[in-house]
This record gives C-alpha cells, structure tokens and sequence, in this order.
C-alpha cells in the first residue's frame, strides 16, 4: 500500500519519559519584517537578534512554530495566526513554540525509511508550506547516518494503520537531536 504523500512539518506529539507533559509552548519574537514566512509545524531555529525563524537542513533547532500573536499594523486590532507571513510589519510578533527539547514530533520521511533504521539521524528536508492552508511541508530526509551530526533522531514508525513501513512517504516518530537547548554551543 502507497503512503499518502502530504507533509506537514513537525507535528508535536508528546514527549519522552514519563515526565509530566504539559504541551508547553515558549514565547519567543519575530523579527519585524522578517523576509521569511513560518509556517505552522515548521522547524525553527534561533537567530542573533534574540528571535526565532525559519530552520533549514543543517541549523541548530529550537523546535516547530504553534502559532503567532501580533498586533496588526494595519487595523491596530490584535491577532492570532498558525503561521507568520513575510514582510509582516508589526513590532510585536509573539512565535508560539513547541520547543521542549524531549520533545516527540510526528513528520513525514522526503523517501522510504525502514524500523532497521530506528535510532539514526537525518537532517530535515525543506519545502516552502502550502500558501492555502499555511502548513508546513517539511519532511525529514531519507538518507541517515548513525552518527549525532544531524538535526533529527528517528525513535520509531508512526502506529497509523494507514502508514506503511515500506513504502515512500511513511511518518516517523522523531525527536530533535541538535536543539539549541541541549547545545553546549550558542547561536
């Protein structure tokens, strides 16, 4: 059976241990008009001006954009959103971040990954989200490593009766590997 082609960025699950899990999000800024757009469940990483963006294959992560809260620019109301347009002129962007560093994320694989693979790492494979809906579409890559050097260690195959092991597109339980949180190197 076919696994259904439809990334959506790291999904926060739940996380490892049997430590309390309070699905906890941080609050972290966005640089005001940031030429880059977050999307929902997209990977974040942490920027020299104190901020979060968006986290390409090989950055030091942080974890996966929740949702935003701004003041809008242009009719002074406050406002929610799951993502964070480009170019977005408000000064008091507020990201919404699932960044537990023992956190577990659900994501789909760019390739064909076997459980003879579970414990290796991966890099994320980026893809700009889907501008209708405003979800990621990141995935992890399908070339591992047994190593630490990659941003993602898979821990096991998603228990969804639908995912086939087998095939491309399967999800993957994953938690972050290189998170900025357990780095003993700064940004």
């Amino acid at each position: 059976m076919a696994n259904k082609d439809a990334a959506f960025g790291l999904r926060p699950i739940g996380k490892v241990g049997q430590n309390r899990d309070n699905q906890g999000l941080s609050e972290y800024g966005i640089k005001a008009a940031s030429t880059e757009t977050i999307y929902f469940n997209d990977p974040v990483k942490c920027i020299a001006t104190g901020d979060v963006d968006v986290a390409a294959a090989g950055d030091l992560l942080m974890g996966s954009l929740n949702g935003v809260f701004y003041t809008d620019s242009s009719t002074s109301k406050p406002t929610w959103s799951n993502h964070f347009l480009a170019n977005n002129a408000a000064t008091d962007v507020v990201a919404f971040v699932a960044d537990d560093p023992y956190e577990r994320f659900e994501v789909q694989c760019a390739g064909t990954i076997t459980s003879a693979q579970i414990f290796t790492v991966a890099d994320i494979a980026y893809t700009a989200g889907d501008s209708a809906n405003y979800v990621s579409k990141v995935e992890i890559s399908a070339t591992t490593a047994a190593g630490s050097a990659a941003q993602l260690r898979i821990l096991g195959i998603s228990k969804d009766p639908d995912n086939d092991e087998g095939a491309a597109n399967v999800n993957l339980v994953v938690n972050i590997n290189e998170h900025v949180l357990n780095s003993a190197n700064g940004i």
